[in-house]
């Protein structure tokens, strides 16, 4: 059986300590996948001083030029596995489906997220640098009409913790090749598929092989990562990212609770916003972070609670392979079981409805095909206190509640991002002054919109470098 080694900079390397990935609705193994221990990764991480120097003999350029023809192999190419063993985009596709549950459309749909970021890195290089000359990431210094601006890299290496629910969370590190870092990423268990594809197809495109560190270990691993890389991502629930909240050189990615709200001068409008509002909710399955959990408006919550009910409550699991597949499986069916049981511990609590239960007709967990799924579920809450009111779970869920207008910053809490619908010009300047929110939408935008030169969770060059004062005088 083919297995995935671990890349000890960008060296295969067989453990004898290997996991079983696998599929998620029979559990028969996929593939198998080396284990390293914190050891290997303490004694590896100060030779990528070597690996980032590999990466500063190419120009930002070339690096560009590289980085689009790596987006064409990730996307066409067959690509390594190990011992001879290749794997063509296809079969990409039904691994990373079986493994973690996502329906083959909604893999398709993030392979083309990441290729964006492989074929766009130069607008996203140009936003997270807000337009400086790119030579000031080969040279350290570039002239600006202010003056001179010199910046410096505070780490040899990007640490990463990587999740299994969205393969599409990888498009956030990748800019790091091209800002001539190197990574080493820890896989999550049921998706090693996409990170290790991502570093062959860079690779394959000319990138230097030891600018890549794939290692799938356990806690104690992950720890040794985020403690010595000098920069770290790490993303996971708040059980797991607490002790890392108050890390400067960890950036966060946790729970996004972002919200959908609705001004008090567009609210009469409501139903033309239905459509917007059920994409937030439920496109990739729900499972992103960017994804709506709430709705918060200061009327006619029950009626659009009972809109997105109707519309989304139908919504039911598929074959993987049904190209209408809207929702995706659970590899772990004790999540689903606990998200389950929390919903209807919540629903005990009053003042909160299920309104999507009558357009179901059946349980909110459902078996087909061997998957387990969870149907989309809108809560109508009479307050925002309510325990399922900011709540987010990695299915399409969300709560429905009325806030008035003049009470919403005070209420809602942090939001990666928020959607205003509004031309409300005094509530639009107050929640472009809000600390609360990451990324700000005003108008009818889904909270999934993506625009390539504004990152909505952090700025990696910002992260990685740092800027320092220069005055150069010839002599």
């Amino acid at each position: 059986m083919s297995h995935i080694p671990a890349l000890r900079r960008g060296v295969p390397y067989t453990s004898l300590d290997k996991v079983d990935v696998l599929d998620h609705r029979n559990g028969k193994t996929l593939i198998s996948v080396s284990q390293v221990g914190a050891g290997i990764i303490r004694r590896d991480l100060p030779k990528f001083a070597a690996s980032r120097e590999a990466l500063r003999k190419f120009t930002t350029e070339q690096l560009l030029e590289k980085c689009r023809k790596a987006g064409q192999l990730f996307m066409e190419a067959d690509l390594p596995l190990a011992d001879g063993a290749v794997q063509s985009a296809n079969d990409y596709i039904k691994n990373l489906s079986a493994s973690s549950g996502l329906p083959h459309n909604m893999v398709r749909q993030n392979m083309t997220k990441v290729n964006h970021v492989f074929t766009e890195m130069r607008t996203i290089l140009r936003g997270l640098t807000r337009g400086l000359d790119l030579k000031v990431i080969d040279e350290g210094v570039a002239e600006m009409p202010s003056g001179t601006v010199s910046f410096y890299p505070v780490t040899n290496a990007l640490g990463v913790v990587l999740p299994s629910n969205s393969p599409g969370v990888n498009s956030l590190w990748m800019p790091a090749i091209a800002l001539k870092t190197p990574v080493v990423l820890k896989p999550g268990r049921e998706e090693p598929w996409t990170p290790y594809r991502i570093i062959q197809a860079f690779i394959a495109a000319g990138i230097p092989a030891e600018a890549f560190g794939f290692y799938p270990t356990d806690h104690e691993g992950a720890g040794e990562i985020l403690n010595s890389c000098g920069r770290a991502f790490l993303f996971g629930d708040e059980s797991t990212t607490a002790r890392w909240a108050s890390n400067p050189a960890v950036q966060i990615h946790g729970p996004g609770r972002s919200k959908i709200i609705i001004g008090e001068d567009c609210i009469e409008r409501w139903p033309e916003f239905i459509e917007v509002i059920a994409d937030s909710i439920a496109r990739n399955g729900g499972r992103s972070c960017v994804n709506a959990s709430a709705v918060v408006v200061p009327k006619y919550s029950k009626e659009i609670a009972e809109a997105l009910a109707k519309k989304l409550g139908p919504i039911s699991g598929k074959a993987s392979d049904d190209p209408n597949a809207a929702l995706s499986g659970f590899a772990n069916v004790k999540m689903a079981d606990w998200i389950d049981s929390t919903i209807e511990e919540g629903l005990q609590t009053p003042g909160a409805r299920d309104v999507t239960a009558e357009y179901r007709g059946g349980p909110r967990k459902q078996v087909v095909d061997g998957g387990t799924y969870m149907r989309p579920t809108i809560i109508h809450c009479d307050s925002f206190d309510h325990p399922l009111a900011n709540r987010e779970f990695l299915f399409p869920y969300a709560s429905v509640v009325t806030v008035p207008q003049a009470e919403v910053l005070n209420k809602i809490g942090h939001s990666l991002v928020v959607t205003a619908i509004t031309q409300d010009k005094a509530f639009s300047d107050a929640l472009l002054c809000s600390p609360l929110i990451d990324r700000l939408n005003i108008g009818a935008v889904s909270t999934i919109s993506v625009a390539w030169d504004q990152p909505h969770e952090g700025n990696i060059f910002e992260f990685l470098y740092k800027q320092r004062a220069i005055l150069i005088k010839p002599v």
